[in-house]
């Protein structure tokens, strides 16, 4: 008979739905696309209310509309704040997060679904291109848009070197010693040069502005576009009126460091969503399906409950399910974070991503592909990457304020030079461009969703999932730790103890094959011999099951039933062997337990405890050495906790707590100003996982305690417990150390630039590096966990 291990029975972890979470799509700022749009009426607005985004939207079971889209042409935090905007004026709207990285946004409301339209037309309104997700297309936009980009970096490269050379000649002579025929010439030669190449090379800039002001609105790329066309107006200017001095070659050299800028911005985004990408790409692959004698390959997104599907040795398992024939071994290091093979066989459950490495097995698909948990997790992580965050809502504030500061700015610096100081109002023009270029929130802006996205990708590879956007900062600032015993603290499964006789330990398992009781099931599962065949098999609910071997009737279950003559008025039944029982040599047991008895046999106790993970003491002390105050809060009886305790390392706990005690005793601590961290699975952790600060729970857990938790962790391990927590103070940090890099730079440049010392070109690469100053910050999150 074919034999289960208890921990690879994996419970449905389904429940890993957000309702908030939407259809996971996948996209990408196009610059290329963001210029035809503003060139053209952006796809929607010339149809009138016939837009058809209503169908996009997916209604959860509490009524709840979700719509995911793709927004193009997403530069900064001041788009953020304008795209988010536009869907908070409806009072129905519950939430509505764009996600910098990725360029998609979520909108959460609670009315008509016809709504979806309107969103999408109002946030075109404010100048950006809005398309629905197409799975097929992100990479290909990915590709266009990286090409686009690459070719106005390299044709404005190319024409700035050939300008520069120019200017050299320019730069080391006068009038009289070149002569002003030359000089002119030179002029004009560098303006043929010049002009068409900003025309060109500028359209990613010109293209986002022109979009945003043909609607009355503004963004990043207007100061930007207009500081260009200034420098490049009053540089053709004076090369008509035969003027000494021209700035084409800041003109140009300002627009190549703002497209490397662009550029490596770009490419940074498409690297920190990879990881969500790639799974997603898991669900565009196809599979083998069964239908009787015929086969057929369809798209892993196409499969629907009760389908049959032939996964090969090495392929891997395209969708949840149930093996139904055939037995392997499964690399599920993706799910779970472990990476040593598991072996599965008939009535095991798979997960998608999982994969198959020894023999073809078969599987009953349970949930269809946009269902499954490899669904939920790139849900889980897109909705974690753009939380409402303390350092987010800053930078949203911040970039409220960038459009109007920064206009008035440049403003005030030509009026002071020129009109004030009198300066020719060539040089006033140039430093009022230089403080429209110099004033950016890019760094801002990428303060936060970098360091978050590397984040949720690295605790993603470690088998942890972060929901709450919040989760990471509040798991920063936590003083105490308080874990549930059953499923949390232990695995949750029940091991056997102890040396039985070889010959009824073969016969107690043979018997208990047929039972599909948990402590059954373990049992028959401890054997590792041939099991007997056991006749005439009668199952007795509440107390047991019996058989007959070689015509002598035996029985396993409660200790009354099977005739134990220390039962003493035990209660009939086999899930209450978890009383305390003296063992058949007389020790004290607080474990679960089963009873063997037969004609001829004398009875026999079968010992089983609730296993502590493996790894709970090392981790305990790791997070007592970080200064957290670790606590054990159970509902199970006092010995056992203790036990558990114990064997922890934790010195603190306590049993025999009720649902409404444990929120009681959080309660407490809060009030005594603690930070408190809950890990739980159960149902009777709902409460405390809800009201806790910051909450965990293990991947086994029930939906109820996975939906209420800000954090779920995969694996066998408690070690995502302190793993999380360590990212999480090493997402603070570099944070912090954003802001200060990005409120530091506008402290000390926007003065500079006011005050004439920085030119346009300096102003063009002090822009650029603030931003890549910021993204390689939040780099060393790679290199340093």
């Amino acid at each position: 008979m074919a034999k289960r291990t208890a921990a690879q029975n994996i419970p449905d972890t389904a429940g890993l739905d957000c309702p908030v979470a939407a259809q996971c799509v996948d996209g990408q700022a196009s610059d290329a696309q963001t210029f035809d749009a503003g060139m053209h009426d952006a796809q929607g607005l010339s149809h009138g209310g016939q837009l058809g985004y209503e169908g996009l939207v997916r209604t959860s079971e509490d009524g709840m509309q979700t719509l995911s889209l793709h927004v193009e042409g997403v530069h900064c935090a001041a788009c953020i704040q304008k795209i988010e905007s536009a869907a908070y004026k409806y009072s129905c709207v519950r939430k509505a997060r764009l996600n910098f990285s990725t360029g998609r946004v979520q909108i959460l409301w609670d009315g008509a679904v016809a709504l979806a339209n309107d969103f999408v037309r109002d946030i075109e309104k404010q100048g950006y291109h809005v398309t629905p997700f197409n799975p097929d297309m992100d990479d290909t936009l990915d590709q266009k848009t990286s090409r686009h980009l690459l070719l106005c970096l390299g044709v404005c490269g190319f024409a700035l070197g050939n300008i520069m050379l120019l200017s050299v000649g320019l730069w080391v002579s006068n009038e009289e010693t070149m002569g002003v025929a030359t000089r002119d010439f030179m002029h004009w030669v560098s303006a043929l040069i010049a002009i068409p190449t900003i025309l060109f090379s500028g359209r990613p800039f010109f293209g986002s502005a022109f979009s945003a002001l043909r609607r009355g609105r503004t963004n990043m790329d207007v100061p930007i576009s207009i500081a260009l066309s200034l420098a490049t107006a009053m540089s053709l200017y004076e090369t008509v009126q035969s003027g000494e001095y021209i700035y084409f070659d800041s003109a140009v050299m300002l627009m190549f460091f703002l497209l490397v800028g662009r550029y490596l911005d770009f490419n940074t985004r498409r690297t920190v969503k990879q990881d969500a990408g790639e799974l997603m790409q898991g669900m565009n692959k196809f599979a083998t399906v069964l239908d009787g004698a015929k086969t057929s390959r369809i798209l892993t997104r196409d499969l629907k409950a009760d389908m049959i599907v032939l996964v090969a040795a090495g392929e891997r398992v395209p969708v949840d399910g149930i093996v139904i024939e055939g037995q392997s071994d499964a690399d599920v290091s993706l799910i779970t974070g472990e990476t040593i093979p598991l072996a599965v066989r008939a009535a095991d459950y798979l997960y998608t991503g999982s994969v198959n490495l020894s023999a073809p097995i078969k599987i009953r698909v349970c949930k269809a592909g946009e269902d499954s948990l490899l669904s939920d997790i790139i849900r889980l992580m897109e909705q974690a990457q753009q939380g409402q965050a303390k350092y987010v809502r800053i930078a949203d504030r911040a970039a409220r304020l960038y459009t109007p500061v920064v206009h008035v700015l440049a403003i005030c610096a030509f009026i002071l030079w020129w009109g004030i100081l009198g300066s020719a109002w060539q040089d006033a023009l140039m430093i009022s461009v230089s403080v429209l270029i110099i004033t950016c929130p890019c760094a801002l802006g990428l303060a936060v969703p970098v360091v978050q996205v590397l984040a949720s990708g690295i605790l993603f590879r470690r088998g942890i999932m972060v929901k709450s956007g919040d989760a990471l900062e509040k798991l920063s600032a936590i003083d105490t730790v308080i874990l549930d015993k059953t499923g949390t603290l232990t695995t949750g499964h029940a091991v056997l103890k102890g040396v039985y006789d070889p010959e009824i330990m073969r016969l107690a398992a043979s018997l208990a094959s047929h039972s599909k009781h948990p402590l059954s099931v373990t049992l028959a599962e401890a054997s590792d011999v041939d099991l007997f065949e056991i006749k005439d098999i009668r199952d007795y609910p509440g107390q047991g099951i019996e058989g007959v071997f070689e015509g002598k009737r035996i029985r396993i279950g409660s200790r009354v039933w099977c005739g134990d003559d220390n039962a003493g008025g035990m209660a009939h039944d086999q899930n209450a062997s978890h009383q305390n029982a003296p063992d058949h040599n007389g020790a004290d047991h607080n474990g679960p337990e089963l009873w063997f008895s037969g004609e001829g046999y004398k009875s026999v106790q079968f010992r089983f405890s609730d296993q502590v993970r493996g790894d709970a003491a090392q981790i305990v002390q790791a997070l007592k050495q970080a200064g957290l105050d670790v606590i054990l809060l159970s509902g199970d009886r006092m010995q056992v906790v203790s036990d558990a305790a114990a064997q922890a390392g934790i010195d603190k706990f306590v049993g025999e707590c009720s649902p409404v005690g444990k929120h009681d005793y959080l309660r407490r601590l809060q009030s005594e100003g603690r930070k408190v961290l809950m890990a739980g699975d159960g149902l009777n952790d709902a409460a405390i996982l809800s009201a806790a600060d910051i909450s965990m729970a293990p991947g086994t857990a029930i939906d109820l305690a996975q939906n209420t938790a800000d954090i779920v962790f995969m694996g066998q391990n408690l070690s995502p417990v302190l793993n999380v927590y360590k990212v999480a103070r090493k997402t603070q940090k570099l944070v912090r150390q954003n802001f200060l890099l990005a409120v530091f730079y506008n402290i000390i440049a926007v003065p500079l630039a006011f005050s004439g010392v920085v030119t346009p070109m300096i102003a063009a690469i002090s822009m650029s590096c603030s931003s890549l100053v910021v993204i390689l910050n939040s780099l060393r999150m790679r290199v340093t966990l």
